[in-house]
């Protein structure tokens, strides 16, 4: 059984207080934002079942995120649209999201840990990246609860714009709905216009 909390524990027996993890989610999708969260966990009020989002069902990641906005120390998250997506590229995009994300955060850390990506060109504060950081860290997987539940509810409400793309489900990823919409209905607005399957329609 891996202790999520063990870069944590580490971390704070060093003498450090503020110990934030950050994640993004949206990625991988042709369509729709990248949201990257920061949450500094309160070390005296532990939450129980963190985890990859990815490993989480709807439901749980819903009941986690109310926990870790009534638990942690600080949370925050910030979004990055398709249109700065396209202009600066999803890398990029997911590394100023985290950034700004961790700026956003009412207190500011005295250390970051972030999930396998280098944001020093956002941040004078020391920072681990490690690999697979929301399977290892505590403070990571509640970032990446975060940023995925919020996410979701962004795609869920462009599906009610956007009618016809299955959003609500496939929340931008290329489904076989979502590429056939596209085919006959062509791109809209949230469309990643630099992403292979969507260059094709313009």
């Amino acid at each position: 059984m891996i202790d999520l909390y063990k870069y944590e524990k580490e971390l704070f027996e060093q003498g450090y207080k503020y110990i934030c993890g950050t994640d993004e989610a949206g990625r991988g999708p042709i369509a729709g934002p990248v949201v990257a969260a920061a949450v500094i966990l309160d070390k005296n009020n532990p939450i129980e079942g963190l985890n990859d989002s990815k490993k989480l069902t709807g439901t749980k990641r819903e009941k986690l995120l109310k926990e870790i906005e009534e638990k942690a120390i600080a949370v925050s998250y910030y979004i990055i649209e398709a249109e700065e997506i396209d202009e600066i590229n999803i890398l990029e995009a997911s590394r100023k999201a985290m950034g700004l994300a961790i700026k956003n955060l009412k207190i500011q850390p005295d250390y970051i840990l972030t999930d396998y990506m280098d944001i020093s060109l956002y941040t004078n504060t020391d920072f681990l990246s490690l690999v697979k950081g929301d399977n290892v860290s505590a403070s990571i997987a509640a970032a990446s609860i975060v940023a995925k539940v919020k996410r979701d509810e962004l795609m869920v409400n462009y599906g009610k714009v956007y009618k016809g793309y299955d959003f609500d489900n496939n929340k931008g990823y290329p489904t076989k709905k979502h590429l056939e919409a596209l085919k006959t209905n062509g791109i809209t607005p949230i469309h990643r216009k630099t992403f292979k399957p969507v260059k094709k329609y313009i």
